[in-house]
């Protein structure tokens, strides 16, 4: 007979968050800090992006449309996972819903993928705008730009939704305690007792789907870009069109460099200490939505002169 801690139940009525295994009471409220810093930067910096966006006629362009797509993706994905962090740090709000639980799960790693795929758009937006100029206008139409919204949309969605319905169909017992500030995925299915390698393949499955292809798609339109950008005549035109693309590959970086380093040590890397994996693992939720609006609001001289335009207005009212 199972003793009464191991009893199997399908549907835990709850899982308590653990935060950051070794680094708990005082640690983490330092650790709050920065998070609560980077959040609230994100909020403001991709809520001005939109802003400026929607108030500036000259920036309805498929660039500036892609980039909203993208502060709205930053938005969800950093409310997904922060509030309740905070509310761990600071509250020792532990305890999470198990439907709750799988919700988190999925908005987090759906608008990973979505945001992969804006990723994608903007490369694909930089690749015509150099490569073919003349054609830009035709190419990346209004209807176009929607279509590929929308199909990074349902290709995240529709990858992602096995997720929180395998989690649910495991038996779990034991214990119901993550060692994780959100419901990451493999964080969950690891404490079920069965036999878990349908969720951990089809895990990896969706990663090599979505974020293989991306990079592929990525590196060839920037092969393409390089290309054309070192048969410009003089250096000084070849520097200005490289540097219309260096905002979109620091984005690209800051993306992909700690969620591909997430995934795999995750997986493989069992010799990682745990804080530090799970550290990393914020900072692919947090640092793009932080980084992403500073990035192009400082990189994109029509954003930064229109937001100059409102900071210098609102003086001159003051005064």
């Amino acid at each position: 007979m199972l003793d009464s801690n191991m009893t199997k139940f399908t549907n835990p009525s709850s899982f308590i968050l653990l935060g950051i295994p070794g680094l708990e009471n005082a640690a983490h409220i330092w650790i709050s800090i920065p998070f609560c810093t980077m959040y609230v930067i994100a909020i403001l910096g991709n809520f001005t992006i939109l802003l400026i966006v929607r108030m500036e006629p000259s920036l309805h362009a498929p660039m500036y449309y892609f980039l909203c797509m993208l502060a709205v993706i930053d938005l969800v994905l950093s409310t997904s996972s922060l509030p309740k962090m905070l509310s761990i740090f600071w509250f020792n709000s532990k305890e999470i819903d198990f439907s709750a639980c799988l919700t988190q799960m999925y908005f987090i790693h759906c608008f990973t993928g979505m945001e992969s795929g804006i990723l994608v758009a903007l490369s694909f937006d930089r690749y015509v705008a150099i490569c073919d100029p003349l054609r830009h206008s035709t190419i990346l139409t209004d209807s176009i730009v929607a279509k590929i919204g929308l199909a990074v949309l349902l290709r995240s969605g529709l990858l992602i939704l096995p997720h929180p319905f395998l989690a649910s169909s495991w038996p779990y017992c034991g214990t119901n305690v993550i060692t994780h500030t959100y419901c990451e995925h493999l964080a969950v299915v690891k404490l079920a007792c069965a036999d878990i390698r349908i969720s951990n393949y089809y895990g990896l499955l969706t990663a090599f789907l979505v974020r293989i292809p991306d990079l592929c798609f990525i590196s060839f339109s920037y092969t393409q870009i390089l290309r054309a950008i070192f048969s410009l005549p003089t250096k000084e035109a070849r520097l200005k069109t490289f540097g219309t693309c260096t905002s979109h590959i620091c984005v690209i970086l800051a993306f992909y460099i700690p969620a591909m380093f997430s995934t795999f040590t995750h997986r493989f890397g069992h010799n990682v200490p745990l804080h530090f994996h799970i550290t990393i693992a914020h900072v692919y939720v947090l640092v793009p939505p932080m980084l992403n609006p500073i990035i192009y609001g400082v990189r994109t001289k029509l954003i930064r002169d229109r937001l100059l335009q409102l900071f210098t207005r609102k003086g001159t009212v003051v005064v």
